[in-house]
């Protein structure tokens, strides 16, 4: 089943996607990930990371994943919690 949208566009009955375009969220990931790529092979010297009473050396490259992990952990859980917070909602308003 195909149908029309307004914009002149087809959806699919599996629901909204236009074959293999991509998304401008798509887009701005992979972009975001070649540029985290491109700074991560262009810093590559040891740094020193200083903690309370800790101090260990890193490449800058590894402490940089780490990071870039971490903050997209956190952003994957703030829209999980979002999301459930959104249902919990919708069944208490029925």
């Amino acid at each position: 089943m195909v149908e029309q949208t307004s914009a002149g566009g087809t959806t699919g009955a599996a629901g909204g996607h236009d074959g293999g375009r991509l998304s401008g969220g798509v887009i701005a990931t992979l972009v975001g990930v070649g540029l985290l790529l491109v700074f991560m092979i262009q810093n590559t010297a040891p740094i020193t990371l200083r903690f309370l009473f800790w101090s260990w050396s890193w490449p800058l490259w590894l402490f940089t994943l780490l990071t870039a992990l971490l903050g997209a952990l956190v952003w994957f859980g703030l829209g999980v919690l979002r999301r459930h917070r959104r249902r919990a909602d919708r069944r208490a308003g029925r």
